[in-house]
């Protein structure tokens, strides 16, 4: 049975707890556990460390979990410096400290469901003469912010306090394929035409795009998998609406997306650009991008980013379709929209057209 964890945001509010509760207490003890109320649901978190700094400040420290995940935060430091001071205009004050993000307007990148994580925890314990501010500290936080996509996302300097969840479900287990099966199941007896949306952001995408929930299967990164079903299922058609920097893997023959176990986009991108005529400076340009954004950039630079991207939505399609033919015997029409980080469509095949609503 695949394990369960929780979200950073989780952690960071069992830490200012802790560390509120330390500062409260007449004769301060060691602090093993806090229990946090989730908006649904509860949680007992372990908390490492927490001790007091001064009389009317206390910094307790938590480890990141996010059960069977594959996170890179997992184990990572998170800490909390809580102090305490008369009252102001708000009860509650949040502010990030080291390797914790921030947009590029300044705002710190600690988002809706984190700061009610904070409020409803944190406010029935402020009494009404006092104003507690919390500052977040992630002391890799700007490390691993490096091997993320935040930048393309703009927040910068670290990682994000965010999510819709206290929970952090165990996205790449087997345990998560059988969920996303049977949820294909049920939608393919009534919708033979499928839209595999590869994230959260490919669902704002087909929101956009007006495709109905109904149609909607999200794939994480199984899609090889969830493709072979959608075939002996007896589904009629498959649109693959992703974000290009995961859904070119499919043009290399990489079925499961997880960049735990292949990630050759620059490569891909790279084989496409000789294809549609770049020269062997632009290829190298591309594999010295640091991102496939990056490499998308330079693409728009020299006028062929329409082109390698469209040809790269065809060969996705054509090898997503040899893929289902060769595992599962099942003739089975497929499409292939690629975005970008911002939701713009970059490229796209012929049968795409067709697949998407008029």
């Amino acid at each position: 049975m695949a394990r369960t964890g929780y979200t950073l945001p989780v952690f960071a509010v069992a830490a200012a707890k802790a560390a509120l509760l330390h500062l409260q207490s007449p004769s301060p003890e060691s602090i093993e556990t806090v229990t946090l109320d989730l908006m649904p649901g509860d949680a007992t978190i372990p908390i490492q460390q927490v001790a007091r700094l001064q009389t009317e400040s206390a910094l307790a420290m938590t480890l990141s979990d996010p059960g069977d995940n594959l996170d890179l935060t997992r184990d990572t430091p998170i800490w909390a410096w809580v102090q305490l001071q008369d009252r102001r205009s708000y009860p509650l004050i949040l502010e990030a400290g080291e390797g914790i993000g921030k947009t590029a307007a300044g705002e710190l990148a600690i988002y809706r469901y984190a700061r009610q994580l904070f409020e409803t925890n944190l406010l029935p314990l402020i009494p009404p003469d006092l104003t507690v501010t919390v500052t977040i500290v992630l002391p890799e936080g700007r490390q691993l912010a490096q091997r993320t996509s935040n930048a393309a996302f703009g927040v910068l300097e670290g990682l994000s306090l965010l999510g819709t969840s206290g929970i952090s479900q165990p996205l790449s287990t087997e345990a998560h394929l059988d969920d996303l099966r049977q949820i294909l199941h049920t939608k393919v007896q009534t919708q033979p035409d499928l839209v595999f949306c590869i994230g959260s952001h490919g669902m704002q995408v087909a929101q956009r795009m007006g495709i109905t929930e109904a149609r909607i299967v999200q794939t994480g990164n199984w899609i090889g998998a969830l493709l072979l079903e959608a075939g002996v299922q007896g589904a009629r058609s498959v649109l693959l609406l992703g974000y290009q920097g995961k859904l070119i893997k499919l043009a290399g023959g990489i079925f499961n997306t997880s960049s735990h176990l292949a990630d050759a986009k620059l490569e891909i991108i790279s084989a496409a650009v000789v294809r549609n005529g770049g020269n062997l400076q632009t290829v190298e340009a591309v594999l010295n991008a640091k991102t496939a954004d990056a490499a998308y950039k330079i693409l728009v630079e020299l006028k062929l980013a329409e082109s390698v991207f469209s040809s790269l939505a065809t060969q996705i399609s054509q090898r997503a379709r040899a893929y289902v033919q060769k595992y599962g015997n099942e003739a089975l029409k497929i499409g292939t929209v690629l975005f970008d980080r911002q939701g713009q469509i970059i490229g796209q095949d012929e049968i795409s057209t067709k697949l998407r609503p008029n």
